[in-house]
């Protein structure tokens, strides 16, 4: 039993010191493979402790040369640390950008408030912008004055009445009579110092202004984007307009970054074949043809012709809008409500209050 244990003990303590020395193996081939220098230092220091002659300056000077570079880029990686990031570009300062000058027709009717307050609030995303407000009336209404006022807008209110023989009557279509015309022209001719305003800014803009004139009626649809593509107009710049012309959307055809001819459906003859949306006008070229207006007497679908032919060649037309492949406009339109049962409660006395602006 004794020769027994005796036997284990010495099998465990072969095998611990079998053990031991595999580790030391291991543990002296990993020290070879990462610190060849410490291995060089130990040999050369072996080599001074017994006498012999030993060359210590070059391990000596690479291991310096090391240190050096890892505290050089350790102070580079600092100074990095310490710099500020760099500021983001910076758009253009409101003041640096051409003012946009939106011409909007309007005429009393039920929605032309619920029109105008959606239309403001478009408009109120766009920097660098002035409303150019044109009533068809006699004199200014307070429901279009007090939406000016609250609209926190640059504006200008302008009031011109349409000509008896120019209205449409009741139950005629639109196409009848061009809407619109005498405002549009009125406010062509405040931009020309003709003077007419009755609210707002007063002043027409300064000879050599920068700036576009876009005419937008209070009933279409526009995305914000639109207004940044027309602003940096020279000429006359064009884009497509949806939902119009019997078509999901009517616009200038482009090769090559110009226009050479246009998609519509209805007289595609005519000279300008665009929507009253579907183009801007640079503010110089404007002043610098004083008779070009729009023409009330104009056959249907030709009331943009008759402005754009004063002022621009087809083939000089500037594309936006990724080369016209982008509706940004829409030509919407409200539905006229019914008030049937308004109507008969005013017949019993009992209508909306009168005084409640809608």
């Amino acid at each position: 039993m004794k020769l027994k244990l005796k036997n284990v003990f010495l099998a465990y303590f072969l095998v611990s010191i079998a053990g031991l020395l595999y580790a030391l193996v291991q543990l002296a081939k990993g020290m070879d493979r990462t610190l060849p220098l410490m291995q060089r230092f130990r040999d050369s220091a072996t080599a001074l402790s017994s006498g012999q002659p030993c060359d210590c300056l070059p391990p000596l000077r690479a291991a310096a040369e090391q240190l050096r570079q890892k505290d050089l880029r350790i102070s580079q990686l600092q100074a990095e640390l310490r710099r500020p990031p760099p500021a983001p570009a910076q758009p253009p300062e409101p003041e640096a950008l051409p003012t946009i000058y939106v011409v909007t027709p309007t005429y009393a009717r039920l929605v032309q408030k619920a029109e105008l307050v959606r239309l403001s609030q478009t408009l109120s995303l766009v920097p660098r912008l002035h409303w150019l407000l044109v009533e068809d009336a006699e004199s200014p209404t307070p429901l279009v004055s007090g939406l000016l006022a609250a609209s926190g807008l640059l504006f200008t209110h302008l009031v011109v009445l349409t000509p008896k023989a120019q209205r449409l009557r009741e139950g005629e279509p639109g196409w009848v009579h061009p809407r619109g015309v005498e405002q549009r022209n009125k406010a062509l001719d405040w931009l020309r110092g003709r003077g007419g305003a009755v609210g707002g800014e007063k002043d027409p803009p300064p000879p050599g202004t920068q700036g576009v004139v876009y005419f937008a009626d209070d009933d279409n649809t526009y995305s914000r984007e639109l207004f940044e593509e027309m602003r940096w107009t020279r000429g006359v710049s064009v884009w497509p307009v949806g939902l119009v012309g019997g078509l999901r959307f009517e616009g200038p055809q482009v090769r090559d970054g110009r226009v050479v001819g246009f998609h519509t459906a209805w007289e595609p003859n005519r000279p300008f074949p665009v929507d009253m949306a579907g183009f801007a006008v640079a503010l110089p070229l404007l002043l610098a043809k004083p008779n070009a207006q729009f023409d009330s007497t104009a056959p249907r679908g030709h009331l943009e012709s008759s402005l754009l032919s004063h002022l621009v060649d087809p083939k000089d037309l500037e594309p936006r809008a990724a080369n016209c492949t982008r509706v940004l406009v829409w030509h919407t339109r409200t539905e006229k409500p019914k008030m049937k049962q308004e109507e008969q409660l005013q017949r019993q006395g009992r209508g909306s209050d009168p005084a409640i602006e809608v």
